[in-house]
């Protein structure tokens, strides 16, 4: 922990704003602020008296591995954490925001492939159909490349989003100020992605309510696809740009429990995808029903997300 994130933590245990820690060490309120978001650094008489006040050591305050006495450790086991220097945070910032419109593309294309199928299945056209399949089958696959060379690009770095993880000095501010540019921007994207999936069925229900022709019903579907294409774009551009915050600010899902409780779980994730997308491809292949047997998607979304909370609860309980 850098000293900035040692003087926030101090403060709020004492329940003093930073107006009232100015006061007490006769500067302003905006020098405090400046030592929060490490923007400066307080001239060694402060730094006095900022160890008296708070009852901690000048070299609690100073150097990022002493720590207080009885504080919990991060680590299950006695470990040395991997210092992340200025330069690998920035690299791993620029890496994820390079990656951010790849992913969302990526997924784009997944969503949109099954929609050349639905529209020539009203068809029963045999040449057809296959024609469609052969592009589903080539832009999930594009999506696929493009996910494994991501991964492959990132991997250098994936470890801050997987292990606890110390930062060199500046490295938070860094990110926090960051973090605070960016989010009117994700909020304001997040809202109109959720809207967009949200409004995706308005055409479909006005088809059922019309009675349309399973013709009509096949474009709105379709429709939907796309509206529910774009929205998830744009959640997954911004999102994994603020993830990229998040996880140096280890914050949200990326803090010290949540990873230790990912490493977890990951042998079930990755099983029960695998066992998704096989139950899929089987049924897909002996039914021929392609248009049908996308529904397995959703629904195995949602019952991972209901099996996922209830392992992490049984996690808890075990504790």
């Amino acid at each position: 922990m850098i000293l900035a994130n040692k003087i926030i933590e101090e403060r709020k245990k004492n329940g003093w704003t930073q107006e009232d820690l100015a006061q007490k060490l006769s500067v302003s309120r905006q020098s405090v602020s400046k030592w929060e978001s490490a923007g400066a650094i307080p001239d060694l008489k402060k730094i006095i008296q900022l160890a008296d006040l708070f009852g901690v050591s000048t070299d609690y305050l100073l150097k990022d591995e002493v720590e207080k006495e009885n504080t919990e450790t991060i680590c299950d086991t006695d470990c040395e954490l991997h210092r992340v220097s200025m330069e690998e945070a920035n690299a791993y910032m620029d890496e994820k925001k390079k990656a951010a419109p790849m992913l969302a593309n990526a997924t784009t294309l997944c969503i949109l492939s099954p929609i050349p199928l639905f529209l020539v299945s009203t068809f029963n056209n045999g040449l057809a159909i296959g024609i469609a399949c052969a592009i589903l089958l080539g832009m999930v696959a594009l999506a696929v490349f493009i996910f494994i060379k991501i991964g492959i690009k990132l991997s250098p770095l994936q470890f801050l989003e997987q292990e606890p993880f110390e930062t060199e000095y500046g490295v938070t501010g860094l990110a926090k100020e960051k973090n605070q540019s960016y989010q009117e921007h994700y909020s304001f994207s997040l809202a109109c992605g959720v809207v967009l999936c949200i409004l995706s069925v308005i055409p479909l229900i006005i088809a059922g309510c019309m009675e349309a022709s399973d013709y009509v019903c096949t474009l709105c579907l379709a429709i939907l696809l796309i509206l529910v294409s774009v929205g998830v774009n744009i959640l997954i551009r911004v999102s994994t740009i603020k993830s990229s915050y998040d996880t140096l600010l280890q914050e949200g899902d990326y803090t010290k429990k949540e990873k230790r409780a990912k490493k977890k779980t990951e042998t079930f994730t990755g099983a029960y995808w695998c066992l998704v997308t096989a139950v899929y491809l089987g049924w897909s292949l002996w039914t021929k029903q392609w248009d049908i047997t996308y529904m397995i998607w959703p629904v195995a979304a949602v019952l991972y997300a209901a099996m996922h909370g209830i392992i992490k609860t049984i996690m808890k309980l075990d504790k």
